[in-house]
């Protein structure tokens, strides 16, 4: 079997390279989630802290937001907010907008879990950056932020 590297033109090939770059990015992305998810309570699930780190990062909002946001079914994430909520690292209030909504939060032991568990994740990353100046690193930002469409 050939290789159709050859034949592509040299854009294409570019574009398989990022391709390839960002296939590898993501890989130890979630390689790393999953360590986190071990670090922060070896006995959940890798989704249930993917429902932490999205409260962590956005803060309290409902279940049905949360599910759309995390691509998760309502009954996943109904059933992982529940084993989080009698663990004591997620509770619900009711919303000071609509006092029959309810919103989901962390707790304060679930924010310090995160952090700890987090710490793993952003030392590897911070560490592939360290010798990177400034301007590189705000050019890295500027290029991902045009790449995610924001």
């Amino acid at each position: 079997m050939e290789d159709n590297h050859y034949k592509k033109s040299p854009r294409e090939q570019l574009e398989i390279a990022l391709g390839e770059q960002l296939n590898a990015l993501i890989s130890a992305s979630h390689a790393l989630n999953v360590k986190a998810a071990a670090r922060f309570d070896s006995s959940l699930q890798p989704a249930a802290f993917h429902i932490i780190r999205w409260l962590y990062s956005y803060g309290p909002t409902s279940a049905a937001v949360l599910a759309e946001s995390t691509a998760m079914d309502r009954s996943s994430v109904s059933r992982l907010v529940k084993q989080l909520e009698s663990l004591g690292y997620v509770k619900k209030d009711a919303s000071p907008d609509d006092g029959r909504r309810i919103l989901l939060s962390l707790t304060e032991v679930g924010k310090q879990k995160t952090i700890s568990a987090l710490k793993e994740k952003e030392s590897v990353f911070y560490e592939r950056i360290s010798n990177w100046n400034n301007d590189d690193l705000q050019e890295f930002i500027n290029m991902l932020r045009s790449f995610n469409g924001l």
